[in-house]
């Protein structure tokens, strides 16, 4: 029965490479998404801090004014 369920992944595996998808999916740059750039230290005006980046800069989006 164990074989059945390494069979099964295989084959998985093989329909994902066919798809042309990858089966490991890249990191997500949590930074990028809110229009967010990476500095190191602390964020400068006219940046804010919104999060970390995955090189453990400050991740800083600017400042919007209407």
């Amino acid at each position: 029965m164990r074989i059945l369920y390494q069979l099964l992944v295989v084959l998985f595996m093989m329909l994902q490479g066919a798809a042309g998808q990858s089966y490991f999916p890249r990191p997500i740059n949590h930074c990028a998404v809110p229009n967010g750039r990476c500095f190191p230290g602390i964020c400068r005006r006219p940046y804010y801090w919104v999060g970390t980046c995955l090189n453990g800069f400050s991740c800083c989006k600017r400042y919007v004014e209407v």
